[in-house]
């Protein structure tokens, strides 16, 4: 078990993610307490805790004298089952269709010195134009994201655009912007205590971390994209095929 976060958590996080890949199925029984508390190594007191949280999230069922079966609401089950699959041009492009911002922030802050190197700033340029943003999938909290823009181009984004359409189609059709590359980072993190307020989850939760740079031309860099995942919610499958060559075979990523 993790030592940051609390036993009952880990334990309905397991029971959850055991259910989102069918390892119990819509409709059937679960394990008893004693048999899920001597299996997890709690008392039954702490599994209960982790298992009436998964009552009031709606993915169990309390019968009494029967026992504790998996929700038969199989769009609840699916809605938590947030996978793309195949390349990570897949994963680049999937916010632009149906993730929304239910939140946006919009301010000019100070550079963080981080940020300026990133972005390339020059030493006069000491502020840049931060967008926070919190977006669904759907009707499911998904995602924290943060944006860093030069000034000059932040200022002319209206904040209410942001609310319905995602930035990169903002900065490309609106503001005329031609991108020439952009290096993504896809790593494992822990959500502190300002993520994990805004994904509502604990504080050391994990998350999955991804910032994404874009360039112009001449490798100018122009945006910085950063989002924290919920790790309840995400899965990335990639497929690979093994492909005859003539020294043997190789492993390659398999188009869908």
């Amino acid at each position: 078990m993790n030592s940051v976060l609390p036993i009952y958590y880990q334990i309905k996080q397991t029971i959850k993610n055991w259910i989102i890949n069918r390892e119990y199925l819509p409709g059937e029984k679960i394990p008893s307490e004693n048999e899920l508390a001597d299996k997890f190594k709690v008392s039954r007191l702490t599994l209960r805790q982790a298992l009436s949280h998964l009552i009031q999230e709606g993915f169990l069922v309390s019968r009494r004298g029967e026992g504790t079966f998996v929700t038969e609401d199989i769009h609840l089950i699916n809605r938590y089952n947030f996978e793309f699959r195949g390349l990570l041009d897949d994963f680049f492009f999937a916010q632009i269709s149906e993730v929304k911002a239910k939140s946006v922030e919009m301010n000019r802050i100070l550079v963080p010195k981080v940020i300026r190197e990133k972005l390339d700033l020059g030493a006069e340029e000491n502020e840049v134009i931060q967008v926070k943003r919190v977006r669904y999938l759907r009707d499911r909290l998904l995602t924290y994201s943060i944006n860093y823009l030069p000034l000059e181009i932040g200022k002319k984004i209206k904040e209410r655009d942001l609310y319905e359409r995602p930035m990169l189609q903002i900065l490309e059709q609106d503001l005329k912007i031609l991108f020439s590359e952009a290096v993504q980072t896809i790593e494992a993190s822990f959500a502190d205590p300002e993520v994990a307020e805004k994904l509502a989850i604990p504080s050391g939760a994990p998350v999955l971390f991804i910032e994404r740079i874009m360039y112009i031309k001449n490798k100018k860099p122009v945006e910085i994209f950063q989002s924290y995942y919920r790790g309840d919610m995400f899965k990335f499958i990639v497929r690979y095929k093994n492909v005859k060559i003539k020294s043997g075979s190789r492993w390659v990523h398999q188009h869908r």
